[in-house]
């Protein structure tokens, strides 16, 4: 047991390392439902190559402002604007080992993990500023005039305003790489608590549930929480007025990055090198394959766009 424990503890410093999260990714149980976990056999399984475009060294994070696709590059400390068709509109520098990124119609925000600031950017790459936030900012939320950013080695989440100004500190999970929002509240994915956090819109803990071993991503899709859990390769739907696990699917190796797609949900599979497509009561429909190391998932009209960190490429289906 402790060798295991061992194991684990440094293929998590090790993904940290590379990925910059779990990559480098109080406490009452959710209860639980006796539901049998969603049949996983795929309707189909696409085999098929991904149309996949080299950019950058280390992407991993990945947004849409609703007219260009924004990515991170963690090892060359900047952050790529691309076309919808893929074309490179431009190279802006941020902070060290940028991670996370967020976007909206106005501006681009980047959480810089090794320099703890983030970077805010207008739509055309322009530099609006560089904020201080917590130990380890990775992931990155707006919420229309907020800003939210998970700090994984302080167990905080910052709440920004849109000048940068900081707002609020609140003690999360242990090692938070993962946020979303259900419209009114925050959901926070503590990798290392092996549970998720939410928190009211001023920052206080509504709740804390327990869920799979690793949580990394976490998204709502309009009527539940979904949530990756890299170590037990599961995604688990939750009920977001109690935090009740309602469903748990099977999916590929290494659950990270989580994206809604209309009545799909999208689940990254780090470490099979694929994208689950699931229904939303939980079915996987489709498998798609991607590139090496696979990390962070974002849907625009064009189609699905995959960072793969491990082939220094995005993947479009």
């Amino acid at each position: 047991m402790k060798r295991n424990s061992q194991t684990k503890n440094y293929l998590v410093s090790t993904l940290f390392f590379a990925f910059a999260v779990l990559l480098a990714p109080v406490v009452s149980s959710a209860q639980t439902s006796g539901t049998t976990p969603a049949k996983t056999t795929p309707a189909s399984s696409d085999l098929s190559s991904a149309t996949e475009i080299a950019i950058g060294d280390g992407p991993t994070g990945i947004a849409f402002d609703g007219v260009s696709i924004w990515v991170t590059n963690q090892f060359s400390n900047s952050v790529i604007k691309m076309d919808n068709n893929g074309a490179v509109l431009g190279r802006y520098a941020v902070g060290k080992n940028p991670t996370g990124v967020a976007a909206d119609a106005t501006s681009v925000w980047v959480t810089n993990n090794a320099d703890n600031t983030v970077t805010k950017l207008s739509t055309d790459g322009a530099l609006l500023g560089t904020f201080a936030v917590g130990d380890g900012p990775q992931a990155v939320l707006i919420t229309g005039k907020y800003i939210w950013v998970a700090n994984e080695r302080s167990a905080s989440i910052t709440k920004l305003s849109s000048a940068g100004a900081v707002i609020g500190t609140f003690k999360v999970g242990q090692r938070p790489v993962g946020l979303a929002t259900d419209g009114s509240n925050i959901w926070v994915a503590n990798n290392k608590s092996n549970s998720v956090t939410k928190l009211s819109a001023a920052g206080d803990v509504l709740g804390n549930y327990s869920v799979g071993d690793g949580p990394f991503g976490i998204a709502f899709d309009g009527t539940n929480i979904w949530v990756t859990n890299f170590f037990s390769r599961l995604v688990m739907k939750l009920n977001p007025s109690d935090g009740t696990v309602v469903a748990k699917v099977p999916v590929g190796d290494g659950a990270a990055g989580i994206a809604i797609n209309g009545n799909n949900i999208l689940v990254v599979n780090n470490g099979s090198n694929s994208v689950s497509v699931l229904g939303k009561d939980g079915t996987v429909v489709n498998t798609l394959r991607v590139g090496i190391s696979p990390y962070g998932v974002v849907v625009t009209p064009s189609g699905v766009w995959v960072t793969n960190s491990g082939s220094d490429s995005i993947s479009r289906r």
